[in-house]
């Protein structure tokens, strides 16, 4: 009996190891660069010091793999090609990371500073940079056949805001009910009139072709036109001084005695 609880105890240890071994095993074999980072990891300077994410894929200290590196100190002098383990030294003395700015480089380069700062300092550069990209996209405009001149006119300023802005524009003519049956050379010219009064340079990118749900057609900006509100262009004009205008002189609708006099009327 006791030969057998001892041959289940090693049965049962035996599967342990073998589901830990088979775990481990797949995690290295989804993400490669794991296995590397773990060993060097174990014994890297400062077991204290955080090592990057595999999201951005920046390694730092020990995890680089790199034999020389091109260091740039903590003041942005240039330190050089110095051996890795090195290159960890002058960093440990710092109290600072060595951080692989440019792993594509020949040799990689590296820059001794705070990890944290560094993190931070690319995150405001990215959102700098996606703050001054436009970012384009397909505005839609729809229309009718009963459509009045006054909302057309509001759907035409708002069509020409969006070229401005340097967007697409999509005019889409909506039929429904017994307009699907009205003829085509009509239709298009329906579309075509509202065209000629969007207030801004444009160009056609998609010529007026049938919809599922009537006629479309695409546009886009002609160069880098800019559309000036009505009002705007009201503002921006100077006013005349009211005060340096002479003022026609009226006559009197009354006569002068001297008139009078010269009529014979007196």
């Amino acid at each position: 009996m006791r030969q057998y609880e001892q041959n289940i105890q090693k049965v049962y240890s035996f599967c342990k190891k073998v589901l830990v071994h088979s775990t481990i095993y797949a995690i290295f074999k989804r993400n490669p660069d794991s296995i590397m980072d773990y060993q060097l990891s174990q014994n890297h300077l400062n077991p204290s010091r955080t090592f990057s994410s595999y999201k951005d894929k920046t390694r730092i200290n020990a995890a680089i793999r790199a034999k020389e590196l091109r260091v740039i100190g903590a003041k942005g002098e240039n330190l050089g090609v110095l051996l890795r383990d090195d290159a960890l030294k002058a960093a440990d003395e710092a109290n600072l990371d060595l951080i692989e700015i440019s792993p594509n480089a020949n040799p990689p380069v590296a820059k001794i500073m705070d990890f944290g700062q560094y993190r931070y300092e690319t995150k405001r550069k990215a959102s700098e940079v996606k703050a001054k990209s436009n970012v384009t996209e397909t505005k839609s405009v729809q229309i009718k056949v009963t459509t009045g001149e006054h909302d057309q006119q509001l759907k035409a300023t708002r069509a020409a805001e969006w070229l401005s802005e340097g967007h697409r524009v999509k005019v889409d003519l909506f039929l429904s009910g017994r307009y699907k049956y009205m003829e085509e050379k009509f239709l298009k010219e329906r579309l075509e009139r509202f065209l000629k009064i969007i207030p801004i340079e444009y160009k056609i990118a998609d010529p007026i072709k049938k919809g599922p749900k009537g006629y479309l057609v695409t546009l886009e900006r002609e160069g880098k036109a800019k559309f000036v509100h009505a009002k705007e262009s009201q503002q921006e004009t100077p006013k005349k001084d009211s005060g340096n205008i002479e003022k026609p002189s009226q006559k009197s609708k009354r006569k002068s005695l001297d008139e009078l006099l010269d009529g014979g009327m007196i």
